[in-house]
């Protein structure tokens, strides 16, 4: 009888059941650990309480605020910089309009001169 057998092993009914009940548990670990894991990947986000939405908004109201005030200074500078340039070139243009009223008068005096002569 153990030729017939041979290719068979022959089981105890309670090793049966241990096997099958096994191989649920380890199918159902798994799937806990896929389940865990779609789990974990979800984005979540707290609800949010009145007063932490209030605290948001005047901290970006103040934030705001900041950057208003930084570009209003900025924009005062640069107009500050831009007067100082325009006045600074108009009193070079002046100067040189002075030279080439002198250099003018000098060359008709030496016209006259030479005139003169």
């Amino acid at each position: 009888m153990k030729a017939a057998f041979s290719s068979l092993q022959y089981q105890h009914p309670s090793q049966r059941v241990m096997r099958k009940s096994m191989k649920t548990l380890i199918a159902t670990l798994i799937a806990g650990l896929f389940a865990t894991s779609a789990f974990a990947q979800t984005a979540t986000t707290p609800a949010a309480s009145p007063k932490a939405e209030a605290k948001a908004a005047k901290a970006d109201a103040k934030a705001e605020e900041k950057v208003t005030k930084a570009n209003a200074e900025a924009k005062e500078e640069t107009a500050k910089a831009d007067a100082k340039a325009e006045k600074k070139a108009a009193k070079e243009a002046k100067k040189a309009d002075k030279k080439v009223a002198h250099a003018k008068k000098e060359a008709v005096e030496e016209k006259a001169e030479a005139a003169k002569k």
